[in-house]
């Protein structure tokens, strides 16, 4: 079994291209895996281009706006292959991608997703922005047991043969209109917000990327 984590920054790229990059990945440790040879794990990091991306068994009536209004907000929508509803890719948001082989660390998926929104909730403690869980919901949240309940972390997966692609979208310096235009992660009740919006200033994300960096490696250690 091989722990390693393997770190890629791929910048600002489009959707669509880092889905592709990503499966080349995913596919080429599965295949890895069914050959009987060791196999790596990748974490990712990029900033999309402003996107809608719906999930597999998510609503298309969560996006709120048509087509033409898409390009008026220079915005695109994509259908994609990970779990969850619809949710935000933008400028100032972390997206991590998580091509893991979940036996190199003995785990399901059930305590892959926890393990990452662990890391996101001790990341967001450095900050001193204090994050948990919302029952029944995937991702990281904050004041769960208010009527300000918000999320400030999405988690949308998808995994085979043990190994998992798709992954994470921290809003650090987000531009939060954007989750105006859909019901975020499927939901009408609940908000959504960002660490530039919760410590009230902008956020230096090339740290906010070496902190995650340490909080993965203590939670995959």
């Amino acid at each position: 079994m091989n722990s390693q984590i393997k770190y890629f920054d791929w910048g600002i790229i489009e959707y669509e291209e880092a889905l592709k990059k990503q499966e080349i990945l995913f596919l080429d440790t599965i295949e890895r895996k069914k050959r009987g040879l060791s196999t790596l794990n990748y974490f990712i990091f990029c900033e999309h281009p402003s996107v809608f991306t719906l999930g597999k068994n998510g609503q298309t009536n969560n996006l709120l706006i048509s087509a033409n209004e898409l390009e008026k907000i220079n915005a695109t929508f994509s259908m994609t292959n990970r779990g969850g509803d619809i949710t935000y890719h933008g400028p100032g948001q972390i997206v991590g991608y998580t091509i893991f082989d979940m036996e190199n660390f003995q785990l399901g998926l059930k305590q892959f997703v926890e393990k990452i929104e662990e890391t996101i909730i001790q990341l967001l403690k450095l900050y001193q922005i204090s994050a948990t869980r919302l029952k029944g919901a995937t991702g990281v949240w904050l004041d769960v047991a208010t009527e300000r309940a918000r999320k400030i972390c999405a988690i949308g997966l998808r995994s085979s043969h043990f190994v998992t692609m798709h992954g994470f979208a921290l809003n650090v310096n987000t531009d939060m209109n954007y989750f105006n235009y859909i019901h975020p992660c499927g939901f009408v009740d609940k908000g959504v917000t960002s660490m530039e919006r919760e410590l009230k200033q902008k956020v230096d994300i090339i740290q906010v990327k070496e902190n995650l960096k340490k909080c993965l490696e203590e939670q995959f250690a």
